[in-house]
């Protein structure tokens, strides 16, 4: 299962989706979340730091691991994983990326049709009287104790989901709606282990679609994929377009 392989399914599609998770960040700078020595959760327990009720109880506690990686993730730039799918669209070969990603990368790459079925870090809202702001406004929020507070006296949340949280109903509707439509969903940097996301793969299947997967290390879908590609994301995706 080749690259030239994967052209191949492009160019016969009538409509390709990608579905991308952490590991398409990975060469911006931005690690994951499970890979060891490496991995965001490998320190510390995401239940304790990321859960929606550790923001509505102990907002410091909360924003105390969150603003370090705000601010980390705000000049972050897009690679050439991202920009290769932002390609593919203007291409005319790419409908859509559904993302699980919250960092923005996508967008900042030039791709026009992006579902962030995880939220994004673009902005904040106040809990109580919901009055959105953009990142840069939240950084200068903070109160003496490190909360993100609103004029009226709110805690601010970043518009990301949170554990604890369901996702944003109407980018997973139409997550679903595209991955059911697929001729191809092309999976970039995503271990396909965390649902609702992971179950779109078989949407695709379901509805009679192609899968390939572009990522490194094993996921549940393998041994259903049209193509496996388990190189650099960068490397894969920079092939592939000197493919097609």
């Amino acid at each position: 299962m080749s690259v030239e392989r994967l052209a191949e399914l492009l160019r016969n599609s009538n409509r390709t989706v990608a579905l991308t998770g952490a590991g398409i960040s990975v060469p911006s700078g931005i690690p994951d979340f499970r890979s060891p020595g490496t991995g965001l959760w490998e320190k510390v327990d995401p239940m304790e730091v990321a859960h929606i009720s550790v923001f509505l109880q102990d907002p410091q506690r909360f924003w105390s691991y969150y603003r370090p990686r705000f601010g980390m993730l705000a000049d972050k730039e897009p690679n050439l994983a991202h920009r290769a799918l932002a390609e593919l669209e203007a291409r005319g070969m790419l409908d859509a990326v559904v993302t699980q990603n919250i960092d923005t990368l996508h967008r900042k790459a030039g791709s026009r049709k992006v579902i962030e079925v995880h939220g994004t870090i673009e902005t904040g809202s106040c809990w109580d009287c919901k009055t959105a702001y953009p990142l840069a406004r939240v950084a200068e929020m903070f109160d003496d104790a490190g909360v993100a507070r609103c004029g009226c006296g709110g805690a601010v949340k970043p518009d990301v989901v949170l554990f604890g949280e369901m996702l944003p109903e109407q980018a997973m509707e139409e997550a679903y709606a595209l991955c059911a439509s697929a001729d191809l969903l092309l999976c970039v940097g995503t271990s396909l282990e965390v649902y609702p996301v992971a179950g779109l793969p078989e949407v695709t299947r379901r509805a009679g679609g192609r899968l390939a997967i572009v990522t490194m290390g094993p996921t549940p879908y393998d041994a259903e994929a049209d193509v496996r590609l388990e190189g650099d994301v960068v490397e894969e995706l920079e092939a592939l377009l000197g493919a097609l």
